[in-house]
């Protein structure tokens, strides 16, 4: 009989513990969804619910696809967790195209490569090895209701191939479900100080609401991580040609999943309750205040040519204890842009340390 090895399981403990989703990890399937895709905003704290003005809206919004009218793609590759030095890659890409009357679609596709596994038997006998992978594509579509105001949606195919074989007499199969994006986003007239300008937007997103996934052949499903985005953004000019802007944003998220809820409507509002989890070494009791994470960020741009950007990412210890700093920088000229994001962990050893993630950004 065919196994999988035990340490498979480990290495995706392991893997998704500074996710996103890191507290529910034992909650939600498929926590490679909530890695945020595009270095711009991972330069700012992971903010961008509000800002959402690229092709990686279908991720952070899908209703700031209904303020773009150019086409667009989007291509992001991050080496995930280097500190590990092991074949564990992340790809992200996304497109939008504007139709005059219509409003603007979006498309995107995501892989996570686990890297390769080894497949033994009950005696421990290598049966040869196999590779672990996940991915996701959909599509968005963003629709202004007037001029400040519009409505998003989305919905994904999602594809977890974990491992294959058997474990006590249970088939081992790759899991598989849809996720829904309902979203919405705010952005004020401007407002005059002086000559300068500025502008506040406002924005909502609800990711990735589905059926769980199964991965046996039992009745056991896994949550999807649905998650609720809710964000702003500041703009302000800092001279009065415009030449020179800076943005302030925040976004506040917190995981909606439950095992014990029945239907995922269900866990809609199961999960602002408390919970408890084993963490190791005792049960604790994580309460909703705890459950919520923060992300803050600032970015400056010259002329629409160079940006500056920083932001500082919080979780409360006992859901996920991630906090780190960012750090990134961006170039436009012409048709291209090139975004670069660098994340600093106040722990030397994170898994997280010194994760650098590359987007290319094509104007078509």
């Amino acid at each position: 009989m065919k196994t999988k090895k035990i340490h498979i399981v480990l290495l995706f403990v392991v893997l998704f513990a500074p996710v996103s989703v890191t507290a529910q990890i034992g909650i939600t399937a498929v926590p490679f969804l909530q890695i945020e895709p595009d270095s711009r905003a991972a330069g700012m704290g992971n903010t961008g619910v509000a800002i959402a003005d690229n092709a990686s809206a279908v991720f952070w919004n899908p209703a700031g696809l209904a303020f773009q009218n150019q086409n667009q793609i989007s291509v992001t590759h991050a080496n995930w967790l280097p500190a590990f030095n092991v074949d564990l890659f992340y790809d992200y890409l996304a497109g939008t195209y504007h139709i005059e009357d219509i409003g603007t679609f979006g498309a995107h596709i995501t892989y996570l490569n686990l890297g390769e596994q080894i497949r033994t038997d009950e005696t421990g006998f290598d049966r040869g090895r196999f590779r672990s992978f996940e991915v996701s594509g959909g599509i968005s579509y963003g629709l202004k209701i007037s001029d400040r105001f519009s409505l998003g949606t989305g919905v994904r195919f999602i594809y977890s191939s974990l491992a294959d074989g058997s474990v006590s007499g249970q088939d081992i199969n790759p899991g598989a479900s849809v996720g829904v994006d309902l979203s919405a986003l705010y952005k004020s007239n401007p407002i005059m100080w002086g000559e300068r300008e500025s502008n506040i937007s406002v924005g909502i997103n609800l990711s990735n609401f589905g059926p769980g996934i199964q991965y046996t052949d039992n009745t056991q499903t896994d949550p999807l991580p649905t998650a609720l985005r809710i964000g702003w953004a500041y703009t302000m000019d800092l001279d009065k040609q415009g030449k020179n802007t800076l943005t302030f944003s925040n976004d506040i998220s917190k995981i909606l999943a439950r095992r014990d809820a029945a239907s995922s409507f269900e866990a809609l509002y199961k999960s602002w309750n408390a919970y408890d989890r084993f963490n190791g070494k005792e049960t604790i009791t994580v309460s909703f205040g705890e459950q919520l994470m923060y992300g803050f960020g600032a970015e400056y741009w010259y002329n629409n040519l160079f940006s500056l950007r920083s932001g500082y990412y919080y979780e409360h210890p006992k859901n996920g204890n991630r906090e780190f700093l960012t750090l990134g920088a961006g170039i436009r000229y012409k048709l291209f842009g090139v975004d670069f994001s660098y994340l600093y962990t106040f722990e030397e050893d994170h898994p997280l340390a010194n994760t650098i993630r590359l987007s290319l950004l094509i104007n078509i």
